[in-house]
């Protein structure tokens, strides 16, 4: 691994999340063939041409490296015409969607298929999202579908399809279609007979399922791929404790990665050296050859890591870990996207104390990153008390800086916040900073953390009062999740109470990066 990379090439999974073109057929045919080879397999061309061609916008996919894994067909109809006793058949054109109209007020959702390779990564949820999304943005009601209820055939003897809908309800029974859309915040509105006369599994029957637009009104609409004016930032306060081997450290940030992902998070921070514990494992008591021997786990979690952010469908950032290359020792923060890519921001400038003890080396390279949910910038601790770094990344149009941090006393820790403060006035973006807490004693210069984890925001009246978003109990293990509205800091720039970009004198002074790009 090359300090030079920014982003590693070779990675289990490289998601996108993009339309479907016409030339992506023999993936969706083969797809088909696989899900659907008892109930009649693909649509022939005629009918995936129509639908690409009627409504573009409607047709989304998750490709990984090349090939498509999954995609949701939709369509845009006037609900009255059709009413809640339709068939597929009639509500679809048979599929052609001849029944599209610009001018609805519904989202059908025509088809869903997932590769059965891929289903333990969720990208059946991801394609929800991204359909109500749609939704959102397009300004429609609602979103309807039928839904099959395979799992129906197992009990169609005993009981009615009412009474297996409301067991599967209470999750009494599990059904691998239905389960799936409640646990995605549909309704189930009716049973409708004969909506798929050929669906065995399902006796025919099907739930009329909806999902509702609770910000629906009038107004001009914006596709899929438009930049998100909301992000949720989720924060790791983590607490130090001794672990056996990696596997019980990953089991623990797993369940970080979950709990956040469960409320929507777009990213999850976690602090500096957040694997520190692992020190512990060293053979040697000597310091340095601890640091040194953690730096052996990096590629096995960085793995683990970036799996759990395609599979949980959020970016992580993971905090920072120490990477050894040609024989010198770098504190590297990697962020994992939920597309699969992992980039990275090197330390820029080690403290004293790493310089010394570990012999820890600086990196050359700072950027910002532009995300899903924005642009962000990352400086590791020390790096945020050095007011360079920060104004670099907002002439590059920063939006969140993301400060992972680890400081053993209260006055380490004040140093670290104070100018994260600054950094959020002076540059008018949000920081978030999280931090560890508790006590490693038997692993050398881990014994003590001191740490609260916030979020900052610029000072003027849009903002809290105090500049701070949110912040945590000091020295407690937990999460902060808030949302951040990035549209406040495009007009914070041009009609805030003073407006520190706009009228810095950038005839007398600048700040010029002349490290490596």
């Amino acid at each position: 691994m090359s300090q030079d990379q920014t982003q590693i090439e070779e990675t289990e999974h490289h998601l996108d999340l993009r339309n479907l073109r016409l030339d992506d057929y023999n993936d969706v045919k083969a797809l088909m063939d696989e899900v659907y080879v008892n109930v009649g397999g693909a649509w022939p061309y005629s009918n995936y041409k129509a639908q690409v061609t009627t409504f573009p916008d409607g047709q989304i996919c998750i490709e990984d490296k090349g090939k498509v894994v999954a995609f949701a067909i939709s369509v845009i109809v006037d609900y009255d015409q059709f009413g809640d006793k339709h068939s597929y058949d009639e509500i679809t054109g048979d599929a052609y969607l001849t029944t599209h109209d610009p001018n609805g007020d519904v989202l059908y959702g025509v088809e869903v298929i997932v590769s059965p390779e891929y289903r333990g990564l969720r990208l059946g949820r991801r394609l929800y999202e991204a359909r109500k999304e749609l939704c959102r943005n397009l300004n429609l009601k609602s979103i309807m579908a039928g839904g099959r209820i395979p799992n129906y055939k197992n009990y169609a003897e005993d009981i009615s399809p009412y009474e297996y809908i409301e067991q599967v309800k209470s999750k009494d029974i599990y059904d691998p279609i239905l389960t799936f859309q409640l646990s995605n915040g549909f309704e189930v509105k009716q049973v409708m007979s004969a909506y798929l006369p050929e669906d065995e599994a399902s006796k025919g029957y099907a739930t009329l399922l909806q999902w509702h637009n609770i910000y629906y009104e009038p107004g001009t609409p914006s596709l899929i791929a438009s930049r998100k004016s909301n992000a949720r930032i989720g924060c790791i306060q983590w607490q130090m404790r001794y672990f056996n081997n990696v596997d019980e450290l990953l089991q623990q940030v797993e369940y970080f990665v979950d709990a956040l992902s469960d409320y929507s998070c777009d990213v999850a921070l976690f602090p500096e050296f957040f694997n520190a514990p692992l020190m512990g494992l060293s053979p040697s008591d000597s310091s340095i050859d601890a640091i040194w021997h953690l730096a052996t786990y990096t590629d096995e979690i960085l793995t683990s890591i970036s799996h759990l952010a395609v599979s949980y469908n959020i970016t992580i950032i993971a905090g920072s870990m120490p990477v050894v290359e040609e024989e010198e020792l770098f504190n590297v923060c990697y962020i994992c996207n939920r597309d699969g890519t992992i980039e990275s921001q090197y330390k820029l400038h080690p403290t004293p104390h790493e310089k010394e003890d570990w012999i820890m080396k600086g990196g050359n390279r700072l950027k910002v990153f532009d995300t899903d949910f924005g642009k962000i910038g990352v400086l590791i601790c020390y790096d945020v008390e050095f007011p360079e770094l920060a104004r670099v990344l907002s002439d590059q149009e920063m939006q969140i800086l993301f400060v992972p941090f680890w400081t053993d006393t209260k006055n380490g820790y004040l140093r670290v916040r104070r100018c994260a403060q600054a950094r959020a006035i002076e540059n008018e973006c949000y920081v978030a900073i999280a931090g560890s807490v508790g006590n490693l004693p038997k692993v050398d210069n881990v014994d003590i953390q001191y740490g609260q984890t916030a979020v900052f925001s610029p000072s003027d009246f849009a903002f809290p009062h105090d500049a701070i978003v949110s912040e945590t109990t000091p020295n407690t293990e937990m999460t902060l999740i808030v949302d951040l509205d990035l549209d406040k800091l495009t007009k914070l720039q041009n009609e805030g109470s003073v407006r520190n970009y706009l009228d810095r004198r950038r005839d007398l002074y600048r700040v010029e990066w002349l490290g490596e790009k």
